[in-house]
């Protein structure tokens, strides 16, 4: 077999593998004569097939399985033999598969960057501490109660936080515009639902009340045709509600799956979720930093292919996460754009882990994975039912292992940083780092 590698362009490589006729000729024998032994033809007893019946039959059909192994398997030999490393599949063009002739292809393929790993010395880090306060147990259980809330009609004018429901339809200049009405729209105002100056032209009303709305369109609204735009909206208002909060009871307890009486033991239990919560955000957002900080140390070039593998898992998972596991919704219907950037990173990121990893001979600590399994179990009822069912599957195990893993990359990367630590409120502390970014920007 003969071999030869050209580099195109970047980190694509045609690789031209001649295979010889002899090989080709061998194999199709071999298959036709285990056919013979094997296929059922009429007029012949079960393993009488003479092979030249099978060869003029099917002899196409079997040199056509033969060429398509003999690709396969001349493929992984040669780039084990020239020591590259594709990332993804190869394109494949044939320059002569003629019978009686050597075989010749051509495989158009990326590889793996070489990458020469940078550590983080010199680059300044903060790290973020946080406390969970009384005032901020009093504000988180409030906003429990406030999901169990009812709503409750009153006869008063409404305020921020009631919620009213209205008939509308929007004109501009005189004229109704798509997607302007709506009749029993239930709206909570101060929620932020509605372009600005909505929600806040309804308070003060009352049920029966009917007037006009003047609002303009902000400039960025995602409706082009509405950019800007003054618009005139004819309202009623159906009626007003107001929140009607739960009783901190047992009762109460019960429907976030906490089972104690009282108010201390629940208080006690809300406080270990936030703690946990409060553990992840913070750990999350210094991840974070970290993989940013290297990724502006190692620029690297990134084979396409493995970008564009990420992007098909991004639009699985956003169809999951919006539509459901049953979403009969096709992936590639989301545009590619949508996902570029961040697929980008993820395999940049993935790309240098390895690369620390591959650099440091690391291996996933098992202490520390036993004790992310027992983490991510408290949060069940019976924790070692759900401690024995990560040990007894090791696909989910192996997943645990790999996150593990990668925590273990950042504490390295962390150690030739200079870290500072910074205190924060809880509720900033639990912002994601993007929109904690988004904020600061604004």
């Amino acid at each position: 077999m003969q071999v030869s590698v050209e580099t195109t362009s970047g980190l694509e490589r045609q690789m031209t593998v001649t295979v010889p006729a002899a090989r080709i000729d061998q194999d199709v024998d071999k298959l036709v004569a285990q056919q013979a032994r094997t296929r059922r033809l009429d007029g012949f007893r079960p393993g009488k097939v003479p092979p030249k019946v099978i060869k003029r039959m099917f002899g196409s059909a079997i040199r056509q399985d033969v060429l398509g192994q003999v690709v396969q398997e001349s493929f992984y030999t040669a780039v084990e033999q020239e020591k590259l490393q594709p990332a993804g599949g190869p394109s494949i063009e044939f320059k002569n598969d003629k019978e009686g002739e050597d075989l010749q292809y051509v495989a158009t393929f990326e590889v793996y960057p070489e990458i020469e790993l940078k550590d983080l010395s010199g680059v300044e880090l903060e790290k973020q501490t946080a406390e969970i306060t009384d005032a901020d147990m009093d504000q988180m259980i409030d906003t429990l109660r406030k999901q169990q809330a009812n709503w409750v009609e009153v006869d008063r004018a409404a305020a921020e936080g009631d919620q009213v429901k209205i008939d509308f339809e929007g004109f501009i200049d005189g004229e109704a515009f798509e997607g302007g009405k709506a009749e029993g729209h239930s709206l909570v105002l101060g929620s932020g639902s509605m372009i600005p100056g909505f929600e806040a032209g309804l308070e003060g009303k009352k049920a029966g009340e009917e007037f006009d709305l003047e609002i303009t369109f902000p400039e960025d609204y995602h409706a082009e045709n509405l950019k800007g735009k003054a618009a005139v909206f004819k309202t009623k208002v159906q009626s007003v509600s107001e929140q009607e909060l739960p009783e901190l009871n047992e009762e109460f307890f019960s429907r976030f799956g906490i089972e104690e009486k009282e108010l201390d033991g629940f208080k006690a239990e809300v406080r270990k979720n936030m703690e946990r919560e409060l553990k992840h955000a913070l750990k999350m957002k210094l991840k974070d930093q970290v993989f940013t900080e290297l990724l502006k140390a190692n620029e690297i070039e990134v084979p396409a292919a493995l970008i564009d593998s990420e992007i098909d898992n991004l639009r699985r998972q956003a169809i999951q996460q919006f539509g459901g596991p049953d979403a009969n919704i096709d992936p590639n219907m989301l545009p590619k754009e949508m996902f570029e950037a961040q697929a980008q990173r993820r395999v940049s990121v993935g790309l240098l882990v390895q690369e620390v990893v591959k650099a440091n001979d690391m291996k996933a600590d098992e202490q520390r994975v036993r004790e992310t399994v027992e983490e991510m179990a408290e949060t069940y009822q019976e924790p070692q039912q759900v401690i024995d069912w990560y040990y007894s599957n090791d696909q989910i195990l192996n997943q645990i292992k790999s996150l593990v893993l990668e925590d273990q990359v950042v504490d390295h990367l962390l150690a030739s940083a200079t870290v500072t630590e910074k205190a924060v409120a809880y509720e900033e502390a639990i912002k994601p780092a993007q929109q904690q970014a988004e904020e600061t920007e604004a």
